[in-house]
Formats: C-alpha cells, structure tokens, sequence
C-alpha cells in the first residue's frame, strides 16, 4: 500500500501541436517505463496508439499511463488539444489533481490552450507550466510570460531560465537554487551536467529570483515580514510556500526547455512532486442526488471510507470494453460487487489493469487516489459513478454539449448495417458527445457531432477499426425553430360516439420564452375551471409537439405556453382528452405567433499573421460573420466572431490558403439566433425537398 502523500494524478494539456504527447514520451523515458522515446513525428508514440492518431500526428483519446519518479508515483493522462474534442479534456479534468500545461515558445498561448485553461479553472486544478520548444525559430521564453499573464490572466512564477534561445538552446538555470543544467549535444536527457550560472546571466538570475521569492513568501505573514527585515529563508520553506500558492491557484511555477530535444523536462518531473497537489491534499468531490444538487456530503480521500469512484472514460480496443475509473475513496478488490448509481444495478468486477499507455498489468486490488482500467463493464457510461452497494451514492454529473451538426451515413453493402449497428453502439458509449439517430421518414442513420473534424474521423474509424465502408452525406446544420409573437388562443377538442366521450377546453397564451430556457409551462388556472391534476397531460401535449416544428419539422426552443383558463366535463373529461387539447392547440397557434428559423451560432477565435488580416476579416465579414474583438499580438492577431455554423464548413481550407498555411483557428458552440430571410427560405425550400423525395 503505497503512501497517498505519494501519489500524483496529473494531466497534460495544452493547444495542438504544443507538444503535450512529446512531453508524455519523454516523461516515460525519464521514468523508466519506456526504453526507446517513440516520435509524433514518425506516428510511433507510446499514448498515440490509434492508427487515425498516428497518421495524422494528433492526439484523439486521453490516453492514461502509471510511472514512478523519486518515489512518487505519477497516474499521467495525455490529452488532446483539438477544439473537437474539447470533452475529451473536460472529463479528464475532472479526475486528475494537477496538471501540465504546455505551451509552444514560438506560438506562445494559442486559442485552443485558452478554452483548456478556462475549463481547468472552473474544475480549480493546480497547474505548473511548461514552454516548450525554446529551440525552435522565433522562440521567446519571456514573451510567452507576457502572454500567459496578459491572454490567460494568470501569474506565472518562473523557476528556470533559458539558456540561448534557438538554436543555441542548450539548458536552463533553475531560479531558486541558482545552479545551471547544461545537457550535451548527444540529445540524451540524462547526459547533462550542473554548473554555476552564466557570467552574463547572473543579474538576470538574481532579478527573477527575488520577485519568485517575494511572491511565493505572500503566502506565509510570518516568512514575508523576517524577509523584509533581510533573514534569507531556506529552500524548504521557499518550496513550502511555493506548494501551498499552487494548490490554492496563486500562480503557477513556470519551466521552460524542449521536451523534442530533451532539455529541462527533469525540472518539470521535481516541480510534479515538490509542488503539485497529492490526493488527500485536494477539495473533495461533493456528492449528489439523482437530479445532481449537492447534498452537503464529499468523497472524502481515504481507505477507510465507503468505495466511490467515477467512470471518466470507456475505451474499446482489441481485449475488449475497458473502463476507466478513478478511485475517490475506499477499495476496490477483484471479485467485488459494486453497484452502478445511475442505473440501480449491480456488477462484479472481474479483471482490473493498470495501464501502462497500450500495455497493461493485471492488478488484484486498488484504493482511494488510483486511476485503473476495468475490463468488460456493461452498461457503463462515461460519468457513471460506481459505489458500495450499501452506500450508495453520485458524484457529480458531468454535463455534455448538445452536437450541431449531423451527417447520414448509408452503408456501402447489404451486411454491413448490423455491422455498423454494434460499432456504432460502442462509440457511443464511448463518447458522449457524439449521437446517433434513425431518421424514421427515410430510414437513413443520422451521426451528430461537435464539428467536421470530429464527425471526420468517426467515419474513419468506422471504416478502419470495424471494416464498415458508408456513404457519407452532406452535413446539415443543427437548425431550430422559434416564435416571435405572443398569441392568445382557445381550443376545443371533443368527440362524442356512443359511451363516454373525450372532451377538454383551454384558453392559453403562446409567447417567445427566454433565450435557451427550451420550453416552459406554467398555469394561471384559479378555481376548479381545468381541474389540477390535468395539467400535467397538458404540459405533456405541448411538449411532445416540441419536437417537429411547422416551418420545416426542426425542433422548436424557447417557447412559454401559459394556461389562462379552459372548462371540462365531469364525466367526459379524461387526461388523454386534454392532452390532445394541448396538441391541437400548438398546431393551431404556432403558425400565428410568427415562427422563425433560428441557427446556431458559433464562437470563432482565428489567429492569423499580421499581413493577411484584412483578407480574414473580409472572408468572416461574407460568411455573416461579427468581429466582437481583435487584439495584436507580437506574432499577428486574434480576431474573435460569432459566425453562423452554416458559413463555417470547410473554413480551415480557406483560411489556410488566405495565411499561406499560417493561420489557425478554433470555434465552440453559444447560441442559436434567427436566420435571415433569405437564408431562411432556402432552408425551408431544401429540407422540403429533401422530405419530398424520402
């Protein structure tokens, strides 16, 4: 039983190509786990293990590795950086402890590592930062300082210093002992020596130090008002300091070096053990009921405590359906039974690994603070929390963005429909954000996902990892349909034929609801005119009309319906007839109280060079584009726009070829707003088509 005060959950995050997986091989190096350091470069890295991660040099799925550094035992989660698989990172967040974050030392804090770090703030996880890639061209180390505290509004607190820049990078200075690790051309991260500071560095060193030591001394009175008074404190209470304004998100001990090259990534190992948070040292998870409010209960990190733990990811691959779990409090032994909270039912554990990147050693038991994998759960989905069946109990729910875009998929030959059926049911499982409908009027499956790129490459693991070619349609865009007047309206339904008859009366309003509120029901019913326990058959009524709008059949948001009045029969009035009511009702009303088209609008942050910002904000400008920002920066400029999703297809394409391949860009769904007219009418003209040929 390893100590916990020895353990260190820790993710890596960071934009793409910022070098996060680079880091993650060469940390295993360092480690001992891995012999040979396998290159992104080359698509032979240990986390990218999918084919479609090394062809195309990205990483898709958070991989998670064990490895142990002075003692400490490190559970490393390698994330991707990709804007389309942002939940990717946000459900790995929610598990780890403390994180690295990447940075390039050209490209500096790019817009993807600004969404990652948003998202790492609200799940307060302490960080330190790493700058990778000081030997590349237009490297600049204190430049990315600048950006971190301007762009991110966090304090770095630096503790190493580049030595050269470029291609004269040859180690760094580490600020608080003041020694120099100087590593050989042989590029071997252990062939480095430690010298004294550079003549020409020393001023430099002894500036960054002081501001390092005042800053990591605000978080002690009595250390602070001694060093004021000129007693130097000891590197003990420095590093004590400096560890307790980490786990509370003072600042964030920055390193720099070139995890490609080998240099520097040590320092960052230390910095895990000497100043990221271990298990017990961190807030712990609140507990919920079913509906997700917190009932004033937390998992607290011990053994000693009922066993809760949290499915953070399933993984399907060629030993089976592995589910990845992390262990809040308690143990877990094999053979156990657990019980599944969200849905009520039980299950033996049968084997348990720990995962070593792809490989994996069989384990009899684990405990509170460990991250391992399952092997063959069923019925277990991402954010599931599994518990003592005589404790039971869920951790937070995780909540998932809606998909805004779908495709149809047909598959190529006759067979391969069942095919298709069972690999499609376990990407889901595996992904949460990526769904999966029949469309009933044409029989044609619809894939709905968060964005080209992401949809991109679940057709292409369809095809390679399961053998199923498909015809992939257009993408269509997410639209839905709203109201803009407020209507007042009556409706009557009844039928009378022999025995008891159907009948039910309401008078309502129909007005536009609040922006994203969906649909909202409430009654202004006094007296026994529509007697109460009808109302819910009448909410029931308007909401399954909800669904199929009367433009074109997209869903309908936003609408308040407020019963104002209605009448009954004492013997002739059921729940079923108001229900109808309630339906007649909305087919009635809705095309009077003006129903819009509403699309769903996409935050847009482009990075582009300084001289191709014209042509850039003239392309956002036709694509119906809103420039809301523009800021310079030392390496060219951050527009950011909300745009139409509609107007976005292909745009990496475009944007590549106005910044001569220079310019990048990310986008997230915010919110839905009316289409114009003529954008209008052609939508409603194609998808009546489009239903016209089905």
């Amino acid at each position: 039983m390893t100590d916990l005060s020895h353990y260190r959950n820790i993710g890596i995050f960071a934009h793409v190509d910022a070098g996060k997986t680079t880091t993650t091989e060469r940390i295993l190096k360092l480690t001992g786990k891995i012999h040979k350091t396998g290159e992104v470069h080359d698509g032979e890295s240990t986390t990218d293990f999918m084919e479609q991660e090394a062809e195309r040099g990205i990483t898709i799925q958070s991989a998670a590795v064990s490895c142990f550094w002075k003692e400490h035992r490190f559970n490393v989660i390698d994330t991707p950086g990709h804007v389309d698989f942002t939940v990717e990172v946000y459900r790995s967040l929610k598990v780890l402890d403390g994180g690295i974050g990447v940075f390039c030392g050209s490209g500096g804090v790019e817009p993807q590592s600004e969404t990652n770090w948003r998202y790492a703030n609200e799940s307060e996880v302490a960080r330190v930062i790493f700058i990778n890639k000081l030997d590349r061209m237009g490297a600049d180390f204190y430049r990315v300082c600048g950006q971190i505290k301007k762009v991110l509004a966090a304090h770095p607190l630096v503790m190493t210093l580049p030595i050269g820049i470029e291609d004269d990078f040859v180690g760094v200075v580490d600020v608080l002992t003041r020694k120099a690790y100087v590593w050989d051309d042989t590029g071997l991260p252990e062939n480095f020596e430690v010298t004294d500071v550079p003549a020409d560095m020393v001023d430099k060193v002894e500036e960054y130090r002081e501001m390092m030591v005042e800053t990591a001394l605000e978080q002690d009175d009595d250390l602070l008002m001694a060093y004021m008074e000129g007693e130097e404190p000891s590197l003990e209470e420095i590093k004590r300091c400096i560890r307790k304004g980490t786990i509370n998100l003072s600042f964030f001990p920055t390193f720099c070096g070139s995890a490609f090259k080998n240099k520097g990534v040590q320092n960052v190992l230390d910095a895990v053990v000497d100043y990221l948070p271990c298990p017990t040292e961190v807030d712990p998870q609140p507990l919920t009921d079913e509906e997700g409010n917190a009932i004033g209960e937390y998992a607290k990190v011990s053994v000693d405590e009922p066993l809760r733990a949290l499915a953070f990811k399933i993984m399907d691959d060629r030993f089976g359906a592995l589910t990845f779990i992390r262990i809040y409090s308690g143990k877990l032994n094999k053979g156990d039974t657990i019980l599944n909270s969200f849905t009520g039912k039980t299950e033996r554990i049968g084997r348990m690994v720990e995962m070593q990147a792809d490989e994996r050693l069989e384990i009899s038991s684990a405990h509170a603070g460990d991250i391992i994998a399952i092997v063959g759960m069923k019925n277990v989905q991402t954010g599931h929390t599994l518990c003592d069946p005589k404790h039971p109990c869920t951790l937070e729910a995780m909540v998932f963005p809606e998909p805004v875009i779908s495709i149809s998929v047909t598959p190529k030959d006759k067979g391969g429909s069942e095919k298709m059926g069972i690999a499609i049911g376990k990407m889901v499982a595996e992904d949460p954000t990526f769904r999966v409908e029949t469309d009933i009027d044409s029989g044609e499956t619809i894939l709905r996902g968060m964005g080209e790129l992401h949809l991109d490459i679940k057709v292409d693991i369809l095809k390679r990892t399961y053998g199923v070619d498909l015809i992939v349609g257009e993408p269509q865009v997410a639209y839905r349909e709203t109201i803009t007047q407020s209507v007042e309206d009556s409706y009557t339904h009844k039928k009378q034929s022999g025995g008891s008859g159907q009948y039910g009366k309401i008078d309502y309003t129909i007005k536009p609801g609040e922006a994203n509120s969906g649909f909202t029901f409430n009654s202004k019913v006094v007296g026994g005119n529509v007697p109460k326990e009808f109302f819910p058959a009448i909410e029931k009524g308007f909401k399954s009309m909800m669904g199929k709008g009367v433009l074109a059949g997209f869903p309908v948001l936003d609408v308040e319906v407020e019963l104002l009045d209605g009448g009954f029969h004492a013997v002739d009035s059921s729940a079923i007839a108001f229900e109808i009511a309630a339906k007649g009702a909305f087919r009635q009303s809705i095309p009077k109280a003006g129903p819009q088209l509403i699309e769903p609008i996409m935050n847009v942050d482009v990075f582009t060079p300084d001289d191709h910002v014209g042509d850039v904000i003239g392309d956002l400008n036709r694509r119906r584009g809103m420039i809301k920002d523009q800021e310079a920066g030392v390496t060219g400029v951050r527009i950011k726009s909300d745009v139409p999703l509609a107007e976005m297809f292909g745009y990496i394409g475009s944007l590549r070829t106005m910044t001569s391949g220079r310019g990048q860009f990310s986008m997230e769904f915010s919110h839905y707003s009316p289409c114009p007219n003529n954008v209008a009418e052609k939508v409603i003209a194609e998808t009546k088509e489009r239903n016209a040929k089905k």
